[in-house]
């Protein structure tokens, strides 16, 4: 009982300045820059499969014969997409990004028609491919692809996170809107989907919508009380709004809950800007 109360007690602080526009990032590295997804490889036999994404880590010039002889003696339309999909790691491991993108790219289309949603993992593996090139309007309609392949599989948690990935592309071309959008559909899906109303937050106080901002890192903080990103944007969201002490309690959060972190680092510089700003 007593962990449940500090938890939201903590989430009640988060929620609760920015010292002035331009004092504080516009657009916060974890809205910009995606970290890498583990791609789940949990489809149709462990054995060939399996195995030749081992050997595509190891030993990736080994890896492409094995794949291509595996696509030629194919039995069936998933091992054609299981072939392709070994192919595109391999590549990847020998850093070929297009053709890796190329090779999931295939994957995606031929895998079979009743599971859509490994079609859209290999979807979503052809755009991140693409976005390692630093080619984002390649990868723009591979996500979006994937994400619509995952939503029409039913499949909400997969839909929400690759409308995510979808929304930081869309960002990183200055598509604003059209990443509201995308994260508004992500929030559809899976409203429990924490790191979605915290992105969702980062950018409508970019945009300056700060009331649908303190909205959406209430949700956040509720999802995510512990969570130091929501902490630290919490208190941004609370500083542009001219809620000093929300802000302050924000983020004093942050430095309580993880006082090593990156973001202890940037709440303290920006409770010292609160504090420069009080004095002048």
């Amino acid at each position: 009982m007593t962990d449940l109360l500090a938890s939201a007690a903590l989430a009640i602080l988060q929620v609760g300045p920015f010292p002035g526009h331009g004092a504080m990032p516009e657009v916060p590295e974890e809205l910009g820059d995606r970290p890498p997804r583990s791609e789940n490889v949990e489809q149709a036999p462990p054995t060939e499969l399996a195995n030749c994404l081992r050997q595509a880590s190891a030993n990736p010039e080994m890896a492409l014969d094995t794949a291509q002889r595996w696509r030629e003696g194919a039995q069936s339309q998933l091992e054609m997409a299981q072939s392709a999909h070994c192919l595109g790691l391999a590549l990847v491991q020998s850093n070929r990004m297009n053709e890796a993108r190329e090779a999931f790219e295939l994957a995606s289309a031929e895998a079979p028609a009743d599971n859509p949603t490994y079609s859209a993992r290999l979807a979503a593996m052809a755009g991140n491919a693409a976005m390692a090139q630093g080619d984002a309007e390649s990868a723009l309609p591979l996500l979006d692809r994937a994400g619509e392949l995952a939503l029409s599989a039913r499949d909400n948690e997969l839909g929400a996170d690759l409308r995510v990935d979808l929304a930081r592309v869309l960002v990183r071309l200055n598509r604003t809107e059209d990443a509201a959008s995308a994260l508004a559909e992500a929030r559809e899906a899976d409203p429990l989907d924490a790191q979605a109303w915290l992105l969702s937050a980062t950018l409508s106080r970019r945009l300056e919508r700060l009331g649908e901002a303190q909205n959406q890192i209430e949700r956040a903080a509720t999802l995510a009380p512990r969570d130091a990103q929501v902490g630290l944007e919490a208190g941004v969201i609370a500083a542009m709004s001219g809620r000093a002490r929300d802000a302050r309690a924000s983020f004093q959060s942050v430095i309580d809950v993880a006082p090593d972190s990156p973001e202890a680092g940037r709440a303290q510089t920006y409770l010292e800007q609160l504090d420069a700003s009080a004095t002048e």
